[in-house]
């Protein structure tokens, strides 16, 4: 997708994913350091690709649902296919640091 349309989008993204909730820890899901990356293709196909805390987490396959389901409810987003990744492995220095002071980490 052409950069200018390509950014907004994203935007919007990063919008819907901060509602995702890691439900053992209240933090959303990018502020907590779990999206790695968010691919826009031309036809406005997104690919999250993202991990967990913890690869043996509770609750990874719905929080993958979860993950998806909003992401398709932004406004110009086509599909959208979620890749779970375990590498590089997930710590708190992914953290933002708005995610760090809700904690009491910062």
């Amino acid at each position: 997708m052409e950069e200018s349309k390509q950014k907004p989008l994203e935007k919007k993204i990063i919008t819907a994913l901060r509602t995702v909730f890691d439900p053992e820890i209240p933090v959303n899901v990018y502020d907590l350091g779990l999206i790695y990356e968010i691919n826009i293709d031309d036809s406005s196909n997104v690919q999250i690709v993202m991990t967990l805390t913890n690869p043996n987490c509770p609750v990874a396959d719905q929080l993958i649902v979860d993950v998806r389901d909003i992401v398709k409810t932004v406004g110009g987003v086509d599909k959208v296919e979620v890749k779970l990744v375990f590498e590089p492995v997930w710590t708190k220095d992914n953290m933002s640091d708005a995610a760090l002071l809700d904690l009491g980490l910062l």
